[in-house]
């Protein structure tokens, strides 16, 4: 089965959604992204922001995380039905990132992907390029990012 034969192109699908708290915003920041906005609550009320937010990085890693959780349990459901899923491979890059709006403590983000496109790789038989559109709203329903994925699929 491909992609393509599994999710029309245009097609939203919801994969699952992330809870940002104070904790984990700071954890992340810490290890990855240390500017005073995402590790220090009181200097973040000195921000643009007016308190602490998440990283961008962090919105995009959750974003991965519950891709990976979604894509495992729809193997898992194909599998009940006899299909076999997509060997979904690496990523060969992103474009068009967009952290559209800050994410503070509370914040619940709820991601999905929509198939944008799939082509065969001329340079390899048997496989193929997909390109996705990956977005996450937050729990007002308003974006908060968005970014362009290819993710490559093979025999």
């Amino acid at each position: 089965m491909r992609m393509s034969e599994l999710y029309a192109v245009g097609e939203k699908a919801e994969i699952g959604s992330y809870v940002f708290t104070e904790e984990n915003i700071i954890d992340f920041a810490t290890r990855y992204d240390p500017q005073r906005f995402h590790v220090d609550k009181e200097a973040a009320k000195e921000t643009l922001f007016g308190g602490l937010c998440a990283s961008g990085w962090h919105t995009t890693a959750a974003w991965m995380r519950t891709f990976l959780a979604f894509w495992k349990s729809q193997s898992v459901a194909l599998a009940q039905r006899g299909l076999a899923a997509p060997n979904l491979g690496p990523s060969p890059g992103f474009q068009k990132l967009q952290w559209l709006r800050p994410i503070f403590p509370g914040d619940v983000v709820t991601y999905s992907v929509a198939l944008l496109s799939s082509r065969p790789l001329a340079s390899r038989p048997g496989w193929r390029l997909n390109t996705i559109l990956c977005e996450g709203v937050n729990q007002n329903g308003d974006p908060v990012m968005r970014f362009e994925s290819g993710v490559l699929e093979y025999d």
